[in-house]
C-alpha cells in the first residue's frame, strides 16, 4: 500500500475542505455572526493539510486498496473536521450529535438530531446544507476536478466513491471527466436557484434548498421543510429537480454532445420514470380522500415520491399519517433509490434491473437447461464481473441492514421506528416512519446508536465496501486487494 501517497492526497482533501469553509464564514460575517466557528476549523485544516501534503510520495501510483482506504479515510476526516463549526457554535449539545449531523450532510442523507432549525445562525445553516452539495457529486470527484490524477490510477478513487454497479470515464482524461460532471452539477444547481428566486423565495433559502436538492440530501432551513412555503410552484420546481438530479449524469453528457439515442436507449432511465409515474398515480388515488381534490393529492404524491426515490428527504406533508398502502410504497422506494451515477442513494435502479433480468434468465434456464441464457442491458450482455458484484452488494447490504437493525433495537424503540431508521440511513434518505418520520428526528437515539447510524450513512453513500475494507488486513503488504 502506498501510504505516503494516501497521506499526500488526504492532505490535499483537507486543504480543499478548509477552502470550502470560506463560503459559510463569509455568509456568517454578512449576517453579522461570529466567524470563529469556521475560522478555527479552517486554520486547523490548513495546518493538518500542509503537514500531510508535504509528505513526498516515492511513487504516485494508486491501487484498488489505496483507493478504498483514501475514500473511507477522506469521508471520515472531512466529517470529523466538518463537525467542528457545529460544536464551536454550540448549535448541538454533544460532539457525537455534531458528527452525526455532518455525516448526514456529506453523505446527503438528511437525517437530523435537531428539533428546532430556524433558531440556528445563517452561517451554520449554510454550512449544514452546503455539505450536501459537496458530498452529492463526491468529495474525491471534486478533488480530481482540481488536482490531476496520479499516474492514471485515479480511476480507483472514482470507482470507490461514485455510486453504481459500473463506473467509467466520459473522456480519456479522468480529471476532465470530473470537471464535466461538476460543470453539469453546478449549472443545474444555479438553474434551480434562479427558478426558486423567480417564484419569490429569498436568496438564502433558495441556495439552501438548491444545495439539498442537488445533493439529494434534504436539509432545509425551515422546521416544516419545503412544506413551510405551502407553494405549488416551489413543490413543482424542487420536485422536478429532485428527479433530474436522480438521473445518471452520464446521460446529461450524452445529451450535450448530441447522443440522444444513447439516452433514449437507457433501460434504467425508462424504469426510473415508470416507477415514479406508477407510484405517484397510485399514491394520489390512495390519499385523495385526505385532500380537497385529486389534483392536490397528485401534487403531494408527486413531491413525496420524487423526494423518497431520489433519497432527498424533503417533505411537504407528514406522510407518516398517510394510509398503509402509500407508506408501504414509499418504503419500497426507499430501497429502490435513484439511478446509478446520480447523486441519489439506495440500491440503485440499475442494480434492480440487473437483478430482475437475472431472475428471469435463471427461471428460463430451469425450463430449458440446455439453452444459453445471457443477461442483456440495452442489447449488450452484462459481464459476469458486474453480475457477481451486484449479487455480492445485495448480500452485504442485507447483512449490514440486519445487524444494524438488531443493534439499534437495543435502544428500545418500536419496530417501525427502528427498522426505518436503519433503512433511511443506509439508503441516505433522511426521514423514515414512526418517531423518525418527516416531522420527527433522530435526537432520542443513544450516542452509540448515532455512531452506528453514522456508519450506515457512510457505508450506504460509499457503496458499502470502502468502509468495510478499512481494516488492518487492508494495510498489509501482500493484501489481496492490491
Amino acid at each position: 500500500m502506498n501510504r505516503r501517497m494516501i497521506a499526500y492526497i488526504l492532505g490535499k482533501i483537507l486543504l480543499v475542505e478548509a477552502a470550502l469553509l470560506t463560503l459559510p464564514m463569509v455568509v456568517a460575517m454578512f449576517y453579522r455572526e461570529s466567524a470563529e466557528p469556521f475560522l478555527i476549523p479552517m486554520l486547523t485544516l490548513i495546518l493538518c493539510g500542509i503537514l500531510l501534503s508535504h509528505i513526498s510520495p516515492k511513487s504516485r501510483a494508486l491501487y484498488a486498496r489505496d483507493g478504498l482506504a483514501i475514500v473511507a479515510l477522506a469521508w471520515i476526516a472531512m466529517s470529523l473536521f466538518g463537525a467542528m463549526p457545529f460544536y464551536i457554535s454550540h448549535s448541538m449539545p454533544t460532539f457525537v450529535d455534531c458528527f452525526f449531523e455532518t455525516v448526514s450532510g456529506f453523505t446527503t442523507t438528511g437525517a437530523s438530531i435537531l428539533t428546532e432549525i430556524e433558531h440556528l445562525g445563517r452561517g451554520v445553516l449554510f454550512w449544514r446544507s452546503f455539505t450536501h452539495w459537496v458530498g452529492g457529486m463526491g468529495v474525491l470527484v471534486f478533488v480530481m476536478a482540481i488536482f490531476p490524477a496520479s499516474d492514471g490510477h485515479g480511476m480507483h478513487l472514482l470507482r470507490a466513491e461514485v455510486p453504481g454497479p459500473a463506473v467509467g470515464k466520459l473522456v480519456s482524461r479522468l480529471g476532465d471527466t470530473a470537471k464535466i460532471l461538476y460543470g453539469i452539477y453546478l449549472v443545474m444547481t444555479v438553474a434551480e436557484i434562479v427558478l426558486l428566486l423567480l417564484g419569490g423565495m429569498p436568496l438564502f433559502d433558495a441556495c439552501v434548498h438548491a444545495f439539498g436538492t442537488a445533493g439529494t440530501g434534504g436539509f432545509s432551513c425551515r422546521n416544516l421543510s419545503v412544506g413551510a412555503y405551502n407553494s405549488p410552484y416551489f413543490d413543482l420546481v424542487i420536485g422536478v429537480f429532485m428527479l433530474l438530479f436522480g438521473v445518471n449524469f452520464n446521460l446529461y453528457y450524452f445529451l450535450l454532445i448530441g447522443k440522444v439515442r444513447e439516452v433514449l436507449r437507457s433501460e434504467e432511465l425508462r424504469t426510473y420514470f415508470l416507477i415514479v409515474a406508477a407510484a405517484t398515480v397510485t399514491i394520489a388515488w390512495n390519499i385523495s380522500h385526505l385532500f380537497e381534490s385529486f389534483s392536490t393529492a397528485l401534487r403531494y404524491a408527486f413531491f413525496q415520491v420524487s423526494s423518497i426515490i431520489t433519497t432527498t428527504g424533503y417533505a411537504t406533508a407528514d406522510f407518516n399519517l398517510w394510509p398503509p398502502y402509500s407508506r408501504v410504497v414509499l418504503v419500497f422506494l426507499m430501497f429502490a433509490g435513484a439511478c446509478a451515477g446520480s447523486t441519489g442513494g439506495g440500491i440503485k435502479i440499475a442494480r434492480l434491473v440487473i437483478l430482475g433480468k437475472t431472475a428471469v434468465s435463471d427461471m428460463r434456464q430451469m425450463l430449458h437447461p440446455n439453452a444459453v441464457a445471457t443477461v442483456r442491458i440495452e442489447g449488450r450482455p452484462v459481464s459476469s464481473k458486474i453480475l457477481r458484484s451486484t449479487h455480492v452488494f445485495l448480500v452485504v447490504y442485507l447483512l449490514i441492514m440486519s445487524i444494524s437493525t438488531l443493534l439499534l433495537s437495543l435502544d428500545g424503540f418500536d419496530l417501525v421506528t427502528t427498522f426505518t431508521a436503519v433503512v433511511s440511513c443506509i439508503n441516505n434518505i433522511g426521514p423514515g416512519l414512526g418517531q423518525v418520520g418527516p416531522m420527527g428526528n433522530f435526537a432520542a437515539f443513544s450516542p452509540a446508536s448515532k455512531i452506528l447510524l453514522a456508519f450506515d450513512m457512510l457505508a450506504g453513500r460509499l457503496e458499502l465496501f470502502p468502509m468495510l475494507l478499512l481494516a488492518p488486513s487492508l494495510w498489509r503488504r501482500h493484501s489481496f486487494l492490491r
